[in-house]
């Protein structure tokens, strides 16, 4: 579909940057109004658009607003994700609430997807969602790993969160023909953790290795996603053995309150925050400031390219 037909807004300054050849990273709005206490969420949502535009890279952070999908947001727009409860829109939402004309915050999923609409090439996050503990039996999987296998987007995280199975999320991204690519790693980030334990199969020292291996995919017209695999350097991640017992807490309380579906997430991660006294949450903001540079630092290789 042409996109002049789709329900889709870029705002001026990111279509003026796609235009003239200026980097571009997509943010998503998900982790500005559903991770963060809403006292907090608007100050950071500036603080991540700052980061890109201190490096030189325009900010497209995503939204659904009003029956449209948004690729970078004004001000107010940006203040309504933070303070209005909208509800969390993955990739089968987005047709449901774009009827509607309603509106939402978007997951690593839509944001990729909308992202590919507007002709935003990467993105950073926090974690990617993955393969759930106990999927054999629930098959509980994140949308996200089908839409990376489906939009050619580059997504910077700090890996899953430790509260999924990473190697099944691995085993799953290899089926699903995903590139990773460790970032000055060859194992997989644990998010919290700078390392999960998981080898990986390929690792790059810098952005202009991840340009060139996207610039290669570009030449073979291949529509999968390629995850740069980010992790927090060691010195700023959350102490292992607080860690450790947090996330076996918090899958006690899970399973004794029997949370199911899409209930065991945010119940997972706001245990955490409990028992780790909220240091998960401060280490999570780190985590997103930390793939946001880095994110900038690839789409400007991209834009050399």
């Amino acid at each position: 579909m042409p996109l002049s037909d789709t329900p889709l807004s870029v705002s001026h300054d990111v279509a003026d940057a796609l235009s003239s050849g200026t980097p571009v990273v997509a943010l998503e709005s998900t982790i500005i109004s559903h991770g963060l206490p809403k006292s907090e969420a608007l100050d950071a949502a500036h603080r991540f658009e700052q980061l890109l535009r201190d490096q030189g890279v325009v900010p497209a952070t995503v939204a659904v607003l009003d029956g449209r999908m948004r690729a970078g947001l004004t001000e107010s727009e940006l203040e309504r994700v933070a303070t209005e409860d909208l509800p969390k829109l993955s990739m089968r939402d987005l047709p449901v609430v774009l009827a509607r004309g309603g509106s939402g915050s978007t997951t690593v999923a839509s944001t990729s997807f909308i992202a590919d609409q507007a002709g935003i090439r990467v993105f950073a996050t926090g974690g990617l969602g993955g393969v759930h503990r106990g999927a054999a039996q629930s098959f509980d999987e994140s949308a996200d790993l089908k839409t990376l296998s489906e939009v050619p987007i580059t997504v910077v995280s700090a890996g899953v969160k430790s509260i999924l199975d990473i190697p099944a999320t691995l085993e799953r991204l290899e089926s699903l023909g995903v590139i990773v690519l460790g970032y000055g790693t060859a194992e997989f980030p644990g998010f919290w953790l700078s390392s999960s334990g998981q080898p990986l199969d390929w690792s790059v020292p810098d952005a202009d290795a991840v340009a060139a291996v996207m610039e290669s995919r570009e030449q073979l017209e291949m529509c999968e996603g390629i995850i740069v695999a980010n992790p927090l350097p060691v010195s700023e991640q959350l102490d292992p053995e607080v860690h450790d017992r947090a996330l076996e807490e918090a899958l006690r309380r899970a399973g004794e309150k029997q949370v199911e579906g899409k209930d065991v997430t945010p119940f997972l991660l706001s245990s955490i925050v409990e028992l780790t006294a909220g240091r998960s949450l401060a280490v999570n903001l780190t985590i997103v400031e930390n793939n946001i540079r880095v994110g900038a630092e690839i789409a400007t290789a991209w834009a050399r390219l």
